[in-house]
């Protein structure tokens, strides 16, 4: 930690000085109206929390019939946090998986796996190699205003992907008026007991971003490093437990704002290498890999309103995604050769053109009607990808809002879909409502036909090296789902200086079609991909936050249910249709204004996670991975106008590796063996300086 400080003390003794000189923006606190500075109230809990994600029009929380969970930037700027799992990893029903052999993370919604999850970047579906969900880790965490979390099936708005939720990242667009802004962010921060300075040991990130505009149009840019050393563990030599990590995010903006209508473009740009360090063998050679990401994301987004009643929104973005995999072999020498084993060398190119077209309609008070078209082409090639595929879906969907009274509103909602490959469901149905019985008490609930349409990687992949021997499989069928849940809403107290919420949810879902691998019926020497699993889950929720004077505050917990698929089976005797396991979590931030400080709590407890097994397909036993706790402590202090310093501790229970009791342990990729969670009990501190010219 004392170098940690060494090396951040020269720019808080700097950043203090130049923050003398100017006035504007503090801590989110004074925002520019017009371009001149307002400052806002000293407390806005009794303002409406406002949501965007499958909304014909932004509206206020309690108006949406979906349930939706929000972050806002203020929340994750207090978390230290350098990507996004650090963010989420805290939330109800998210939990997180590690593959150390691939250095990829994944992530799971109510007991569903990623690929059944859709990411959204303002809007726009994020695109992923494979089953899981790499690019939560490829967003730079500066550009993000607020993340917004629903959970069900969002198929009917956002198509494939979205069975068990949407979490849609909204990044920041800067204020109206003229004004200059720039921000710059430096922070360390150990890995474990393990750390030096700015590079190698520990995590660094730095960040630089500016945004200039005047009265219509606005240009900005942001550059961020992430570095992460890796972490030794238990490994020896060279090799690493936690692979070290090299991140360089780029972004770029343009703006224009008229009178009714505006446009704007985005450049999100990743250029990523993770490198697995091999230890010498007999001869004194090591085996070297970097896994290399590089994603090039441009998006467009416009909007007319072209009266009170009609406005169009129109999306075009364009994804070119490649990971490459680049084998090495070091002698004593230290000289350094391509490996010649098979499937050694590899790069994978996947790019997505993506089209979306909306109108909404608002005939009166009474009804209104959202309605548009999406238009996707998907391509993929590589050395694990046979021949060079194309997959293009057409979709039209409408979702219709219906008001009766001020008690009752109800969306049901219809998609028409047609794929160039895949035999897709033609027709997905929706209704979502919300019934509010008293000035107090809210009740929504919902109904939705899901659909996860086949990846190229599971139609299409190629892969047989000396452990590997894995097919596509071109007859798959798309996964469905029927999903049902319900939450009530009450609004105990809401005042000027105090607001308490309360939310018990209840869900349930059937899953048919799922795709997972298995042994390919027509050649038992390969594996293949199979649509070969009824899945179920269900479970309830109960969520309560309090916003009181200088406290926010949240206690919740989840109870979630995964279905046994041996309990369909007598031959295995009688067994429970579903596997239960808890979640809770609470989350404290109090701030001492008078000094612009704060500090903050934020803890989960993740309960034990049990699994029926079979190694021989005769003896059934229960397989448990341990349950853990999860905690971070910061503390936030303003320096001046506008520099403030933030530090803290991650991971106080010291959460390395789980207790897994699976006998899956036959592969690289196995479920068995200790599970990883993290690289142990982290320090940090860091430095966030933002300046606005008004």
């Amino acid at each position: 930690m004392k170098y940690i400080f060494t090396v951040l003390s020269v720019w808080v003794i700097a950043a203090g000085a130049f923050g003398q000189t100017v006035n504007g923006t503090v801590e989110g606190k004074t925002v520019a109206v017009n371009g001149k500075p307002a400052v806002l109230p000293d407390t806005s809990i009794a303002l409406d929390e406002f949501v965007f994600t499958g909304q014909s029009e932004a509206q206020s929380l309690r108006n949406s019939v979906y349930q939706v969970r929000t972050i806002d930037s203020e929340r994750i700027r207090l978390r230290g946090a350098t990507n996004l799992q650090t963010i989420l990893n805290t939330e109800l029903g998210i939990r997180f998986s590690n593959d150390l052999t691939l250095g990829t993370s994944d992530i799971q919604l109510m007991g569903m796996s990623g690929q059944n999850v859709k990411i959204l970047l303002d809007g726009i579906p994020m695109v992923d190699r494979g089953s899981t969900r790499e690019s939560l880790g490829q967003i730079d965490i500066n550009t993000i205003e607020r993340i917004e979390i629903v959970e069900g099936p969002m198929s009917v708005i956002y198509g494939t992907d979205a069975l068990a939720g949407v979490i849609n990242i909204i990044t920041k667009k800067g204020v109206t008026g003229p004004n200059l802004i720039v921000s710059a962010r430096m922070q360390e921060e150990t890995a474990g007991d393990e750390y030096n300075a700015l590079t190698k040991k520990g995590t660094h990130n730095q960040n630089l971003g500016i945004t200039w505009q005047n009265e219509r149009f606005q240009l900005s840019g942001n550059v961020s490093r992430n570095n992460f050393g890796g972490w030794q563990g238990s490994s020896t030599g060279r090799a690493k437990e936690w692979m070290p990590k090299d991140q360089m995010l780029y972004t770029a903006g343009a703006r224009y704002q008229g009178k009714k209508w505006n446009i704007w473009y985005r450049f999100n740009g990743t250029d990523e290498t993770i490198t697995y360090l091999g230890n010498p063998n007999p001869v004194g050679t090591s085996a070297d890999k970097d896994y290399n990401t590089y994603r090039w994301f441009h998006q467009a987004q416009s909007e007319w309103k072209l009266n009170e009643k009609l406005a169009l929104t129109g999306v075009v973005s364009y994804t070119d995604y490649s990971r490459r995999t680049l084998s090495t072999n070091v002698d004593a020498a230290g000289r350094r050769t391509l490996s010649l084993e098979p499937g050694s060398q590899d790069k994978s190119v996947f790019t997505t053109t993506f089209f979306r077209a909306t109108a909404f309609y608002k005939a009166n008070a009474h009804f209104s009607i959202l309605a548009g078209v999406d238009f996707s082409d998907n391509t993929a090639s590589g050395a694990r990808i046979l021949g060079a595929p194309d997959i293009t879906e057409y979709a039209l969907f409408v979702a219709p809002e219906i008001r009766i009274g001020n008690a009752f509103k109800l969306t049901p909602g219809l998609r028409f879909l047609k794929n160039s490959v895949y035999d897709a469901p033609p027709v997905i149905p929706s209704v979502n409502g919300k019934v509010t019985l008293s000035p107090s008490l809210d009740f929504r609930f919902g109904y939705a036909r899901g659909f996860r349409s086949p990846s190229l990687r599971e139609l299409y992949f190629d892969f047989h090296d000396a452990s590997h021997s894995i097919n596509g499989n071109v007859n798959l069928k798309a996964e469905y789902s029927n999903s049902f849940n319900s939450f009530l809403v009450w609004q105990a107290v809401k005042s000027t200086n105090i607001r308490l919420n309360s939310t018990l949810g209840g869900f349930y879902n059937v899953f048919k079609n799922l795709i997972d691998t298995g042994i390919d019926p027509n050649d038992r020497t390969q594996t293949t991909y199979l649509n070969i699993h009824l899945f179920k889950t269900t479970g309830f929720t109960l969520d309560n936050k309090l916003f009181w004077k200088n406290l926010q505050a949240s206690i919740g917990g989840t109870y979630i249910g995964r279905y046994n698929a041996f309990s369909a089976t007598p031959d295995y005797g009688s067994l429970p249709e579903f596997v239960w396991s808890t979640e809770l979590n609470a989350n404290a931030l109090y701030t001492f204004k008078k000094i612009g400080a704060s500090v903050n709590l934020f803890y989960k407890y993740s309960g034990k996670r049990p699994v029926y097994e079979t190694s021989d397909q005769v003896n059934v036993r229960l397989a448990e991975t341990e349950g853990f706790h999860m905690a971070d402590l910061t503390f936030s202090k303003s320096i001046g106008t506008y520099v403030n310093l933030l530090g803290g501790v991650k991971n106080l229970f010291d959460v390395t590796s789980l207790v897994n009791t699976s006998t899956d342990t036959g592969g690289a990729h196995s479920t068995g063996g200790a599970v990883p969670m993290s690289f142990g009990r982290s320090y940090f501190l860091g430095l966030n300086i933002q300046w606005t010219k008004n």
